[in-house]
């Protein structure tokens, strides 16, 4: 045998010693992400990929997680969430990990940051532990080319926003997010929204939307979202969906209809939830938009003219008694304020006694900076039928808090948890393998990511192991920091971010980037 065949021999007899896989998860109870029947199997894990899906009792592997009893499943897809602040402060992300969550999606509600690309390097330069994406923001793109203006964009401005909409889905954003409730989006027509939206379907993306109104107007703002992916020509998403003030329960009946008859005559249209009572948003969402135009200072100024704060207090009042409010300034508590942190945790009605008090306190609070807010004003009928929507995936509208600061949602900690425990296990709205492909499946192939959200040999091993008996979110409105349970092992890109419970300081998350980058 010469030298170089022996040099050869050798190597291959290297390369034979090395274990065949990285991880090993041994004999779970597989739910796919597709929706399928779960079934009893292993999983191989090499790098950052699945390698394998079958028996693997004899092969080779570096680690073994014994998952007898446990379900694996793909890493769930947050399509709606606010971490753009807390990956940077809180880059663990520990409240996701602990839920399951393997991948989030920032820059929702119109609201994004500017460029997108730097943003994205920024981050990148950086070690986080979850996939982290970005829509671009509608609102964002309207406050640099026309500011907060109460009107109509002229033709220069639009072609503007068309221009940043397009360099930002090159520079990777998956989309273009809508925050028609919020300024300035509010200013803008249906038909700018389609005209920026066309440029946006042109490079593959999708819309996502906080509709107009998700109170009275619900069916006029669901058939708005539709109209914008119809004409706009790409898929359209109701983000969050909801039904907000007592005299609108029940609202859901027809705007799911609406969903099914668009999607029925080839309209793309789904919809995004969180499972909980109350919605969450700044203090400003008790304000008419008109009021807000020009930014504070012009805010400010028309409120030293009696006839405009008396109509900006009878709107206040309005929305506590009929809308956000959900009849009662109780039901809205801060969450967070800057300006006073011993706010936190206190309800509007805990501040002042009667309409009028009210609403100036509310004044008040927002001259300040305002504050961010809990509003308990759902109905748990509504939030079923809307998760029980074949369409519906599930999403947060959560970030990553500081973990004891302040009294925010306990969506934070518990959006996915929630869903597995209270309406897969005990209220049975969803069977186990449908709430996974809501959480998984289903966003994945929403955002393109046709590499994750499935389990199958060649996806990315964003894995998460748990136990469906016990898994369930713990935190409340009163006690939100509270993690979730259940959730045994979490692997991202193949690297264990969560052994037996136990955060391990691994980041494996990564940048991605949407179709046109």
């Amino acid at each position: 045998m010469n030298r170089r065949a022996v040099l050869l021999f050798g190597l291959s007899v290297a390369a034979w010693a090395q274990p065949a896989y990285d991880v090993v998860i041994e004999r779970a109870r597989i739910v796919d992400g597709a929706g399928n029947p779960w079934f009893t199997s292993d999983i191989g894990v090499r790098g950052d990929t699945i390698a394998a899906i079958g028996d693997l009792s004899k092969a080779t592997a570096k680690s073994r997680l014994d998952a007898r009893g446990l379900v694996a499943a793909p890493g769930f897809i947050d399509i709606h969430s606010h971490g753009g602040r807390g990956i940077f402060a809180h880059p663990a992300a520990e409240n996701l990990i602990r839920q399951g969550v393997t991948t989030i999606l920032e820059g929702n509600d119109g609201s994004s940051p500017l460029p997108v690309g730097a943003y994205l390097d920024k981050l990148g330069a950086t070690k986080f532990g979850v996939n982290f994406g970005l829509f671009v923001g509608h609102g964002s793109l309207r406050r640099e080319a026309v500011g907060l203006d109460n009107r109509k964009a002229t033709d220069e401005e639009l072609a503007k926003m068309r221009a940043l909409a397009a360099e930002a889905m090159r520079q990777g954003a998956f989309g273009l997010s809508t925050g028609l409730f919020y300024v300035p989006g509010n200013y803008a027509p249906t038909e700018e929204v389609i005209a920026i939206a066309k440029v946006v379907g042109e490079l593959g993306g999708m819309h996502i939307s906080h509709m107009r109104d998700e109170a009275a107007g619900s069916l006029e703002s669901v058939r708005e979202t539709i109209r914008i992916g119809e004409e706009g020509g790409l898929p359209t998403q109701v983000s969050h969906h909801k039904i907000i003030g007592k005299d609108n329960w029940g609202l859901s009946k027809e705007t799911l209809r609406l969903v099914a008859e668009a999607r029925a005559r080839g309209v793309d249209v789904t919809v995004d939830q969180y499972a909980y009572t109350a919605s969450s948003t700044g203090t400003g969402a008790l304000f008419p938009q008109w009021s807000m135009a020009g930014g504070p200072k012009a805010f400010a100024e028309r409120l030293q003219a009696p006839e405009q704060r008396a109509k900006i207090k009878a709107a206040i009042t309005d929305a506590i008694l009929v809308g956000r409010g959900g009849g009662d300034p109780k039901n809205v508590v801060l969450a967070s304020c800057g300006f006073d942190r011993s706010l936190a945790g206190k309800s509007l009605g805990d501040l002042a006694t009667g309409a009028d008090a009210v609403a100036e306190k509310a004044i008040e609070i927002q001259l300040k900076g305002g504050c961010s807010a809990v509003y308990h004003a759902i109905r748990e009928d509504d939030i079923e039928r809307i998760l029980a929507f074949p369409y519906t995936m599930v999403a947060s509208d959560g970030g990553i808090p500081a973990f004891g600061v302040d009294v925010p949602h306990p969506r934070n900690y518990g959006a996915f948890a929630r869903v597995l425990g209270r309406y897969v296990r005990e209220r049975k709205v969803l069977s186990l393998e449908e709430a996974v492909r809501r959480m998984a499946g289903f966003p994945a192939q929403r955002l393109k990511l046709y590499d994750r959200g499935l389990l199958r040999p060649g996806m990315k091993a964003d894995i998460v192991v748990f136990d469906a008996a016990t898994i369930a979110d713990r935190a409340d409105f009163t006690s939100p920091h509270q993690y979730a349970v259940g959730v045994k092992h979490v692997l991202v890109n193949g690297r264990a971010a969560l052994l037996d419970g136990a955060m391990t300081g691994e980041m494996g998350g990564r940048v991605l980037y949407g179709p046109a980058k």
